[in-house]
């Protein structure tokens, strides 16, 4: 059963997400002399939560001559750090056309025992040609989620940070034998940095 608002409000104020806001944000104040502003909406929906990309880091995959990408012996020089931007239109990092980079979430979360969360993108950015990997977090994982993101357009595209970037959806089954905490998954508690492919 997929849950509502009502439970990721209740679960939210037990730690399940946080920074946690209790609304659908559209619009910020972001300073006294630019006045409201429109943002790519974050918090939370009827039946997810819409969270945000951290600043803290955004990387690129760039071609190295003679290289090739090993999920078995991942090689962190084929990732580039990309600077953060800013302007009146808010805080971005760049995804060049026909490209793919990782990025990594504002909040913080800790699913429960029954739970598996399903990340998916957001129609504003697929619109722009932003493809966000679907990315599960499994029963009682914890800590700050990679983001993957595919650029398909032949353009190069913002992502913006601090705003929203990809709704978390809340899947209820029967208890598992064998939490992702139970079995020590590999990638039980990411910082807010990019976490590298591990096997």
């Amino acid at each position: 059963m997929i849950k509502n608002d009502i439970w990721i409000t209740e679960m939210a104020q037990k730690g399940m997400i946080s920074p946690f806001e209790p609304s659908l944000i559209r619009k910020i104040q972001k300073d006294a002399s630019v006045g409201v502003q429109p943002v790519i909406s974050y918090g939370l929906s009827s039946y997810g939560y819409d969270i945000r990309l951290s600043s803290a880091e955004f990387r690129i995959f760039r071609h190295i001559p003679g290289t090739v990408v090993d999920p078995k012996n991942f090689n962190p020089h084929n990732l580039e750090p990309t600077p953060l931007h800013t302007d009146t239109n808010g805080s971005y990092f760049i995804l060049p056309a026909h490209s793919y980079g990782l990025g990594v979430a504002l909040e913080r979360l800790e699913v429960p025992n029954n739970i598996t969360v399903i990340c998916i993108g957001k129609s504003t950015y697929a619109r722009c040609g932003i493809i966000a990997n679907l990315t599960p977090a499994e029963a009682a994982w914890r800590g700050h989620l990679t983001l993957e993101f595919s650029n398909s357009s032949s353009a190069d595209c913002r992502i913006y940070a601090n705003e929203g970037v990809v709704q978390l959806l809340f899947l209820e089954g029967e208890p598992c034998a064998i939490s992702y905490e139970a079995r020590q998954g590999k990638y039980q508690d990411q910082l807010e940095i990019v976490t590298l492919a591990r096997i």
